[in-house]
């Protein structure tokens, strides 16, 4: 890392005027920010950047965020008649 560069961001960025704190807020995460051009990086997307076990670990992260103690629909609730009930 290299210290001296972070310290002089770090000074540059608390001398920011309110308004120049505010566009930089605007612009973005500070860490997405190019101070040398003022615009904010364009991330791309986790589905082109995300390699297969990227891919596997967020799905099973996902899939553990969810409640494991919801009951299951029946066959009824899930079946066409049960979907478009017909009067």
């Amino acid at each position: 890392m290299n210290a001296k560069l972070v310290n002089a961001l770090a000074q540059i960025i608390q001398s920011l005027t309110p308004e120049e704190k505010r566009l930089l807020e605007e612009k973005g995460n500070v860490k997405n920010f190019n101070p040398l051009t003022g615009e904010a990086f364009q991330e791309r997307p986790f589905y082109e950047e995300a390699t297969r076990e990227e891919w596997l670990n967020a799905l099973q992260k996902w899939s553990e965020s969810h409640r494991k103690d919801i009951p299951l629909l029946s066959d009824e609730a899930v079946s066409r008649r049960g979907i478009y009930e017909e009067d």
